[in-house]
């Protein structure tokens, strides 16, 4: 009896373990969601994008084992999909940036929102400042990135969020790691 007590808890611990590599099922539904719309693809396949840690220390935004992803139509690159989290007031954020195989951003979305206040960061009107931008541009919020009232801490968030992305997408692609 003990040892199939144990066998089950080395087994869920396992589970455990490889589930966390992954992105959470509420988080891989909208993200499938976009890039389907996004590309108008019914089917395509995501091939992480892993990178080392030595290069890993170099770039201001941290690529995770699953949060930057190649997006394939058959064998053809039709982009990239970065998945990442940003700090809200008391939480965080999780949010997507998707990019051409030029590394335009194509689009970007806020997934999940936990704070009562500030949530305006996920309008399409607000987050389409971010679409055309590339590895070329610093955006300065208030500036180049309109502020929202009552948004400000996630707003200014999300801005330092793409600029890092943006720095890190340009490392990587001179390195020609993407």
């Amino acid at each position: 009896m003990k040892i199939k007590v144990l066998f089950f808890l080395v087994c869920i611990s396992l589970a455990t373990v490889f589930m966390s590599f992954e992105l959470p099922k509420n988080l891989l539904k909208k993200v499938d969601k976009e890039i389907k719309t996004v590309y108008t693809l019914e089917n395509y396949t995501l091939e992480n994008v892993l990178i080392s840690d030595e290069i890993n220390a170099t770039l201001a935004t941290k690529i995770e084992e699953n949060n930057l992803f190649k997006i394939f139509k058959d064998s053809t690159l039709v982009g990239y999909a970065f998945v990442d989290k940003a700090p809200s007031k008391t939480d965080e954020f999780d949010y997507l940036v998707l990019f051409d195989t030029e590394f335009i951003i194509t689009k970007s979305k806020v997934l999940t929102y936990h704070e009562d206040y500030g949530s305006e960061i996920g309008s399409k009107r607000w987050l389409k400042q971010f679409i055309g931008k590339n590895k070329d541009v610093e955006l300065q919020y208030g500036k180049d990135i309109i502020a929202i009232s009552g948004a400000t801490i996630s707003a200014r968030s999300m801005t330092v969020a793409i600029n890092n992305l943006l720095k890190s997408i340009t490392i990587l692609n001179q390195q020609q790691i993407i």
